[in-house]
């Protein structure tokens, strides 16, 4: 009688302890998954700072382009358009002094269609600078075209230039950030890298645009982060990021650059 009662107590204690042990384990486990979700949580949401933070710089790269590329044409509009207008008008009113002889007059008639010419001349780089014509009316290709064949006329590099895929001109907006992009790539080629030869090429890539380009300049250290962080890297990020696209860059000293991007 006694042993069967100690076996109940016992079965009871088994139980009792077993329950709190499923209990404990409960317990655990619901800590555990409490944790992890909350550790989840907060790598999400330091993803999503990061995420905002880059669109922040983007849009500080963006604004400051901008307002540099606003200032430069302000520039332009003072020291070049502006001075040669007020030289017309003062060469117009001395038309109106009395007395002029017939070679005086031609001289200064001479001077203000001269002048005339090159704030003309100076307007039309201005309104090229801001939206290419031959890329507004003719596409890509024919922007690119002519923007290595300026560079080609300045005899400070070469550019090889090289397309095998077709642009729609409907694309024209896209197609701006990517001659932006190559803009801001000579640029950098020639007056950092001091590079003498530019490589671009387009072609399809499994149904997008890729664009190649590559220089022969000093190039630089990919280690150095401080490199790729001036303005004219966060104006072309900036871009890249507009076409919803990613760009890979690759240098080394006196090796040149290479850069790679799809649209």
């Amino acid at each position: 009688m006694k042993a069967e009662l100690i076996n109940e107590s016992d079965i009871i204690e088994i139980i009792i302890y077993s329950c709190v042990a499923f209990l404990l384990m409960g317990f655990v486990l619901i800590l555990f998954f409490y944790f992890s979700r909350k550790k989840i949580i907060q790598k999400e949401l330091e993803k999503k700072d990061l995420e905002i933070q880059y669109q922040k710089e983007l849009l500080s790269a963006v604004i400051i382009t901008q307002e540099e590329e606003r200032k430069r044409i302000a520039q332009d509009l003072h020291d070049d358009i502006s001075s040669q207008l007020n030289i017309v008008s003062l060469n117009s009113h001395l038309l109106n002094t009395p007395n002029l002889t017939k070679d005086e007059v031609g001289t200064i008639t001479e001077n203000i269609i001269n002048l005339t010419a090159k704030a003309l001349d100076s307007s039309r780089k201005i309104a090229h600078g801001l939206l290419p014509p031959v890329l507004d009316k003719f596409g890509l290709d024919a922007g690119v075209g002519e923007l290595c064949m300026e560079c080609n006329s300045s005899q400070v590099v070469t550019v090889n230039y090289e397309n095998t895929t077709f642009f729609d001109i409907k694309d024209n907006m896209k197609h701006l950030h990517v001659f932006r992009i190559l803009q801001e790539l000579i640029n950098n080629s020639i007056r950092h890298g001091k590079a003498t030869v530019i490589s671009i090429l387009f072609e399809d890539n499994y149904g997008l645009k890729k664009c190649s380009y590559s220089d022969n300049g000093i190039g630089f250290d990919m280690k150095n982060k401080d490199k790729q962080k001036g303005l004219g890297m966060k104006n072309i990020n900036s871009r890249v990021a507009f076409l919803n696209s990613t760009i890979v860059i690759n240098s080394a000293v006196n090796k040149g650059i290479t850069v790679t991007f799809n649209f």
